[in-house]
């Protein structure tokens, strides 16, 4: 299923209230805590993230919380979207590709700071609701895929960043050959119960490792994940 074109449709109306708690989230919860990238702080201050919780979790979107969607899921906290997404490094030009789209909420995040999104969730309603949100929402530089995240998208190869939503018992090696030259990969790896965010960078035949932040997140399920 794909998310490429917008329906021509407005998006819904953003009332104040929500630009306001926008600013009030990104001012205390992001850049106070260390986020620099004013074109990350620009985007968070742009994207709905209400309209990508279940209604009844509206009155929490922009808590500095995760929060349940459905199907065993969640939509990260707001300062870890943006922390991941800046860990990216993205240019205007790029090309990514995201693994568990979720609601759609980080993959809008990176069509606002990336030339085109590529984006696999292993949930089939899950992939459904968040291209029809996406689309919905104008965000036509998407695409939004159902499948084993774990084994990448070997038709948009090579990607300049591919962000992993789920943590891994290790990195799969199909994203690291899926990954440009000088390609970012951002993940969390480790343990079910506790991970560590890190960055590979591609410099040639070369791959460099930063360790980010510690963090948790759920289990990333594929065939180069954890079982289901």
């Amino acid at each position: 299923m794909t998310a490429s074109k917008s329906n021509g449709n407005p998006p819904p109306p953003d009332p104040a209230a929500f630009v306001e708690l926008r600013e009030e989230m990104v001012e205390q919860q992001i850049a106070r805590r260390g986020i620099v990238s004013p074109r990350v702080l620009e985007a968070m201050r742009g994207v709905p993230r209400h309209l990508f919780v279940p209604q009844h979790a509206i009155g929490a979107a922009y808590t500095d919380q995760p929060l349940p969607i459905g199907e065993g899921q969640t939509i990260s906290q707001p300062f870890m979207v943006a922390a991941m997404t800046e860990a990216l490094q993205l240019r205007p030009t790029d090309r990514v590709l995201e693994i568990g789209a979720g609601c759609g909420y980080q993959a809008a995040v990176l069509a606002v700071l990336a030339a085109r999104v590529y984006t696999i969730e292993r949930n089939a309603a899950l992939a459904a609701s968040a291209a029809q949100r996406l689309r919905e929402l104008g965000y036509s530089n998407v695409e939004v895929h159902a499948g084993d995240g774990t084994l990448g998208w070997p038709p948009a190869a090579p990607f300049d960043a591919i962000l992993v939503t789920a943590a891994a018992p290790g990195v799969p090696p199909p994203l690291v050959d899926q990954l440009g030259a000088g390609g970012r990969l951002v993940i969390p790896v480790g343990a079910a119960n506790v991970q560590e965010l890190i960055r590979l960078t591609r410099a040639g035949t070369e791959l460099t490792r930063e360790s980010l932040y510690d963090c948790r997140f759920v289990p990333l399920v594929g065939e180069h994940g954890w079982e289901k």
